[in-house]
């Protein structure tokens, strides 16, 4: 009989690309993880490495084994999804990740609300971008993942995951205090800030492809001066005059906004934000517990759905 703990370092291997990676990420040393692959081929019978370079690859037959790997872990995820529901209480750990207006905006009142409806449910919260959040939901690294995609820009949504829609999220045009007032039609109020400094996320990211597409379709070219992937950086930086932004509802979490801020032209304004789960603890007690909370957390921030 095959041994699931080496089957899921295989497993590992296929998602985190090295021997390294494998031992760092499961607290073991690289030879140790190598000497279990070892005892796998040994047990399956044939190959399951084989040299690239200074690296290794998985042959077909362990994509094969990889694949049953994922249904046996995806029953074990359900079976411990039913052991939970069938307790009285939420309780254990739930370890989320989400990008930083989630963390800013939402993950707050939702850990409250968890702590007075849930107090024996502990939740460890990290902050992370979809693109570094979503494999570490396939690698077990966390529980649940709280995402965003941009219009025309959508994550991919790797096979194994339940994603579930947790609302939409306006991006308005954010301009420094005391800027003369544009046109009242947003593509022209847009276009108004051609020649002004822009501060934006950095270059490769979701946000900055889709906000310079913003800018290119109302005809001209931003004059990106400023990058930083932190939304509070850009809200100061427009705050203080330095640059213009687009910048989401959801960072004003509700509160009064800052800053003048304008319309974005109809048609590609709305990013959307999911939760995710991996196939199998979708109806844990914990997850549904977590997803409950956001949306009632979406519902005071006021980002409509």
């Amino acid at each position: 009989m095959l041994d699931l703990h080496r089957l899921r370092l295989l497993r590992e291997l296929k998602h985190r690309g090295t021997l390294a990676a494998v031992a760092a990420a499961l607290s073991y040393s690289p030879s140790s993880v190598s000497q279990q692959l070892s005892v796998l081929e040994a047990e399956v019978g044939v190959a399951l490495l084989e040299p690239v370079g200074r690296r290794v690859r998985l042959t077909e037959q362990a994509e094969i084994l990889v694949a049953h790997t994922d249904v046996l872990l995806e029953r074990l995820e359900r079976a411990e999804a039913d052991i939970a529901a069938s307790l009285a209480a939420v309780t254990g750990t739930l370890r989320v990740a989400a990008f930083q207006t989630a963390v800013l905006a939402l993950v707050p009142p939702a850990l409250t609300l968890l702590r007075e409806e849930h107090p024996g449910l502990r939740v460890h919260v990290v902050q992370a971008e979809p693109e570094a959040a979503l494999p570490a939901l396939l690698a077990r690294e966390v529980d649940l993942v709280v995402a965003e995609e941009y219009p025309a820009h959508a994550v991919a949504r790797p096979a194994g995951v339940d994603a579930v829609e947790l609302c939409g999220d306006e991006m308005r045009l954010a301009l420094p205090p005391g800027s003369a007032s544009p046109a009242d039609e947003p593509a022209a109020a847009l276009r108004a800030l051609s020649g002004r400094p822009w501060v934006m996320e950095p270059a490769g990211t979701a946000s900055r492809r889709w906000a310079t597409a913003v800018c290119r379709q109302a005809g001209f070219e931003p004059d990106v001066r400023f990058e930083s992937p932190d939304l509070l950086v850009q809200l100061r930086l427009v705050e203080q005059g330095h640059a213009a932004a687009l910048l989401p509802d959801l960072l004003w979490g509700g509160s009064a906004p800052t800053v003048p801020l304008l319309p974005l032209p109809d048609g590609g304004r709305t990013r959307r934000l999911f939760t995710a789960v991996r196939h199998g603890g979708e109806g844990h007690p914990a997850a549904r517990a977590c997803r409950a909370a956001l949306r009632r957390a979406v519902e005071r921030a006021r980002c409509l759905p």
